[in-house]
């Protein structure tokens, strides 16, 4: 006789997975607290075809931990009818047993027990698929300048250990890496051996690598003209400090402004909030906390060292500070009056008005 079929309809299907690049660990559990666990290729539709087979009609919600893969599977889940969510490793609950015996499985099962739960308290902001990439020309930008740095570090500490001494007319910073000084390096520079070819390959790199730059650069100003951006880009120029790069910056990992309720939400995104340990009646705060953008936090640190110099009312918070402890902790603080700044232009769609005293 024919059994009949089993029906999930109306239940929730909790899939905890975690993520590797050939195969995924997979644990599922019910509402009524059912776990199995399995091993399968990285694909959402063989999860899909798994879960439909061993638990049909029902409502499945998935969850995995940042990483390589990125949005790639939260959206391949998605077009498949599965909700999902994106989590950071560290704000998954977990045992000490689970932090001594760590495996994929226990791993995979802690997420979808932390899912089932509801102790996913703050998921990975989910990024539109346009700004995915355009926060990528950024990044990839100012990889690509950091790049460039290196090898015109190379290209000098070279010429210093040939005893190449730069002329006259190079001895200024701003003189460096022109159109001349280039024609000097190919040219006219000698080195302790008869031939140069590793000066010649070098120079070459910073040529390529200044090439790629430029047009990064001219992506960024398009991208910054865009009917998406260019409003909000001219609204962040108003503020000293704030330029092109870090303007465009700001808003390819903000994106919407929106998704903080408040000033120390979005302080707390950038990593310009103290660390806190509040135990009894002892309380302190230590450095500023790790969790943050690490590249949107260090950029807005450093728009605050030319903002200063700019705007009346920064360059007195940083007097301020600085009598109380040192220029770089005293800049963490005007960082984080900048971040109220950036949040009140974006939120409320205003041009930053600087102090003035006759107000």
């Amino acid at each position: 006789m024919q059994r009949n079929k089993n029906s999930f309809k109306g239940q929730k299907i909790f899939v905890g997975i975690d993520v590797h690049k050939l195969t995924w660990e997979v644990a599922v559990l019910t509402e009524s607290g059912f776990l199995k666990r399995h091993s399968q290729e990285s694909s959402a539709k063989v999860l899909f075809d798994f879960l439909r087979k061993h638990y049909p009609d029902g409502e499945y919600h998935a969850v995995y931990e940042s990483g390589f893969s990125g949005f790639a599977t939260y959206y391949a889940l998605k077009e498949l009818g599965i909700e999902c969510v994106i989590t950071h490793a560290a704000d998954v609950p977990t045992t000490q047993y689970e932090e001594v015996m760590k495996t994929d499985k226990i791993d995979a099962e802690k997420l979808a027990r932390a899912l089932k739960n509801g102790e996913i308290k703050r998921p990975v902001y989910i990024r539109e698929k346009d700004n995915i990439d355009d926060r990528g020309v950024i990044r990839i930008r100012k990889t690509i300048q950091k790049e460039l740095s290196c090898y015109k570090s190379r290209v000098k500490h070279m010429l210093h250990n040939n005893g190449v001494e730069l002329p006259i007319r190079f001895e200024k910073p701003g003189s460096h890496w022109s159109r001349a000084f280039i024609t000097w390096l190919m040219q006219d520079v000698k080195l302790l051996s008869s031939t140069r070819l590793s000066l010649d390959l070098l120079v070459r790199q910073v040529e390529v690598i200044r090439s790629s730059l430029l047009q990064a650069n001219r992506e960024l100003r398009k991208m910054s003209q865009t009917a998406r951006y260019k409003h909000r880009f001219d609204l962040l120029l108003t503020i000293p400090g704030i330029g092109q790069h870090v303007a465009m910056c700001i808003l390819t990992e903000v994106w919407d402004m929106n998704r903080f309720p408040n000033e120390k939400a979005f302080a707390h995104y950038l990593g310009l909030v103290p660390s806190s340990h509040d135990s009894g009646p002892h309380k302190s705060n230590g450095e500023k906390t790790f969790r943050g953008n690490k590249h949107l936090g260090p950029m807005v640190i450093e728009a605050c060292w030319i903002a200063i110099h700019k705007d009346l009312g920064l360059g007195a918070c940083y007097a301020y500070h600085k009598q109380r402890r040192n220029p770089q902790k005293a800049i963490v603080r005007v960082a984080r009056r900048m971040s109220n700044i950036i949040y009140s232009v974006l939120k409320n769609d205003k041009a930053y008005e600087p102090y003035q005293w006759d107000k």
